[in-house]
């Protein structure tokens, strides 16, 4: 991988991450258009993915670093003393609902991981299916949805259903935001707060894919890759910053009707031309 495909996978990582478009079926699209997907050793280009997608992760950790904070310490202080659950306050109970949320995704993954690194996940049919279905399910839940639910009224049940969702991330295409954020919706938060908890919920799941993939990359990796890795997780960062903050400005005041048409579009040009 040169410095240029790195910048570029970079650049589509940090547009597509937070969008509910899905950024792994984006990659897997750019990447087999610039020759970089090894057709021998597939599990090189999951390695790949999960280390860029640290550039987002970096992107989410400093865009809600105050409120990383605030959870954080509440959590400590409160689970520290024993304080009664029930009498925990919000932000010590937000940080309950991502260890619960990140459950689901966990066992899932490391169940299948073998299936995940396969070449059926790097599959175009398999893709263009998922951006499709996922598009209608989407759909559906925007147009259902009450939105008279904000971040101070969530719950553990609804932190288990949008984790739940969470694991069918790992489906190619799918969209680990796309299927939370729907998911979010059908418990009826609003559009923004969909968003906002979904970022806060990758947290865990995109460290531990990231850093393990790391590991496994190494082998792989001399000092030109390297550093062309970094080149694309740098990027990434940098335009996944911009992409959260238009897009929870976005979503205040707009459906995701954009994103399900655009999802539709890209799965059945997918079907038509990617055999």
């Amino acid at each position: 991988m040169s410095i240029v495909q790195a910048i570029i996978l970079g650049i589509v990582q940090g547009l597509t991450e937070f969008l509910p478009v899905s950024s792994t079926a984006h990659l897997t699209i750019v990447g087999k258009y610039l020759g970089i997907i090894s057709a021998e050793n597939p599990e090189q280009w999951t390695a790949t993915i999960a280390v860029i997608q640290l550039g987002t992760l970096a992107a989410i950790l400093i865009y809600f670093a105050l409120e990383i904070r605030d959870i954080s310490l509440a959590f400590l202080r409160e689970n520290i003393s024993l304080k009664p659950l029930k009498q925990q306050s919000y932000l010590s109970k937000m940080g309950w609902f991502v260890i619960i949320g990140t459950l689901p995704i966990v066992a899932v993954g490391l169940g299948l991981k073998k299936f995940i690194e396969g070449h059926l996940t790097k599959d175009m049919t398999v893709i263009g299916v998922s951006l499709i279905m996922l598009a209608i399910i989407l759909y559906i839940a925007d147009r259902v949805a009450r939105f008279n639910r904000d971040m101070n009224t969530l719950a553990f049940k609804d932190a288990l259903i949008i984790g739940s969702a969470q694991a069918f991330a790992l489906i190619p295409g799918a969209s680990r935001s796309g299927v939370t954020i729907t998911a979010a919706l059908f418990t009826g938060l609003t559009r923004e707060t969909a968003a906002r908890f979904s970022f806060l919920l990758s947290i865990p799941a995109v460290l531990a894919s990231g850093l393990l993939e790391l590991k496994e990359a190494l082998p792989f990796l001399d000092q030109q890759q390297t550093f062309a890795l970094a080149t694309a997780a740098m990027t990434a960062g940098i335009v996944g910053y911009m992409t959260i903050a238009l897009l929870l400005r976005y979503l205040k005041n707009h459906t995701v009707l954009l994103f399900v048409i655009y999802r539709i579009l890209l799965g059945v040009a997918l079907l038509i031309f990617a055999r």
